[in-house]
């Protein structure tokens, strides 16, 4: 440095300061590439990605090059045969539609009588007798599947006091409303299960004859969305008490953020042991919001089975819960399993055991120590535990625990 001058100096070192500028490009931009690679694989996305099992898999589209000299294919001779040809009178036709593929006890059913052609033509009852008959089934439809209920109350007048009554009208679910509830429950399942909109069905309202506003079915809907609020929260309360719960969280949109954009919101379902699921909403996917729904007490040996968001670890490990990941999220391991504040793991990959207590070689882990470890009956907990969704990877631990 000293044998340089001081223009060699000056041209040192703005070759450092160029290339410390490329290095902290390439730094930015790998750490952006970083960070992009984060929100695919835990972000909102991260569920839409399938991780192969099969590092060697094709992807969709990649086909495999035709081998150089395609090997002959093989011939065999077939001996010359006879079919039988259809049959298609009415007989064979009767029989093949005889055969229910309904619900009897769900489907009205309207019985037709077609009449005999040779006893229609004038053939005498002593000519004939009936040994039996076939029933054909036939899908059908009505033009409208509305109804209008129509009450009729005498009035009365006593001729003793010549006091004049009626009978009270049947008291409806929503007071003074004009719908029954065949009617709103009919309404409800259209446009939650059956996707149809109430413009729609309104529009088939018009059509069946029924005039009524369009306003009126979105009372309705508020109307009767209120009145299964107990049912929810009863619904609800029967998760929070279950022992293994599971949490996720999902987008939606909802709201409006700016002009011809919407807000984004989110949906936590949590489910329960019996086969319970409820939705509640939230506008953000903030780490309070567990503590919302699941609350600050829990039975002991409580399970929270979830994704790979940080936020429910964090929950588990501040109140006690046992953290048990979704098996689905890892494809290639079986388990990754934490145990109160110390931590020891047990992950479990192609049929080796890979990480265990640092104290224990995994080779030289023998079963009858690994029953006795906590980090294994933990194992046996996470099991019960995704047994309760479907998992991928269920029936290899389940052979692993068998071993």
């Amino acid at each position: 440095m000293a044998a340089l001058s001081s223009a060699e100096l000056i041209g040192l070192v703005r070759l450092q300061a160029q290339t410390i500028e490329t290095l902290t490009q390439q730094l930015a931009t790998l750490a952006h590439q970083l960070e992009w690679f984060k929100r695919q694989m835990f972000g909102t996305r991260s569920e839409r990605l399938r991780v192969l099992e099969n590092a060697q898999q094709l992807a969709l589209g990649e086909i495999l090059a035709p081998p150089e000299a395609p090997a002959p294919r093989k011939e065999r001779v077939i001996g010359a045969h006879k079919r039988r040809e259809r049959q298609s009178d009415a007989a064979a036709v009767g029989e093949a539609e005889s055969v229910p593929f309904f619900d009897e006890s769900r489907v009205p059913i309207e019985t037709i009588h077609v009449p005999h052609p040779e006893v229609a033509a004038g053939l005498d009852e002593g000519q004939y007798e009936v040994i039996g008959e076939k029933v054909s089934y036939r899908v059908a439809q009505r033009p409208g599947s509305y109804v209008v209920l129509k009450y009729v109350r005498p009035v009365i007048k006593r001729r003793d006091t010549q006091a004049i009554s009626a009978a009270t009208a049947p008291q409806g679910v929503i007071e003074g409303s004009r719908a029954d509830v065949s009617f709103l429950a009919g309404l409800l399942r259209d446009k939650f299960d059956y996707h149809q909109p109430l413009y729609r069905q309104h529009r088939r309202l018009i059509d069946c004859g029924i005039d009524v506003s369009r306003p009126w079915l979105t009372q309705l809907s508020q109307q009767s969305i209120g009145l299964l609020e107990p049912i929810y929260d009863a619904q609800f309360d029967s998760i929070l008490a279950d022992r293994v719960k599971t949490m996720d969280e999902t987008p939606i949109k909802a709201g409006r953020n700016a002009h011809g954009r919407m807000k984004t919101a989110y949906f936590w379902p949590v489910y329960g042991q019996h086969d319970e699921i409820c939705f509640p909403f939230f506008p953000s996917r903030e780490g309070e919001n567990v503590v919302r729904i699941l609350g600050k007490t829990h039975a002991p040996g409580s399970v929270l089975l979830t994704d790979g968001y940080g936020v429910y670890a964090s929950y588990a490990k501040q109140y006690g819960l046992i953290h048990a990941q979704c098996w689905a999220h890892y494809p290639e391991s079986a388990v990754i399993w934490s145990v109160g504040g110390e931590r020891r793991d047990v992950l479990c990959s192609k049929g080796m055991c890979l990480r265990i207590r640092p104290r224990c070689h995994p080779c030289r882990l023998s079963s009858v120590e690994m029953r006795d470890d906590h980090a294994f009956r933990g194992l046996h907990e996470m099991y019960d535990a995704a047994a309760t969704v479907p998992s991928v990877s269920v029936a290899r631990c389940q052979a692993r625990l068998a071993r």
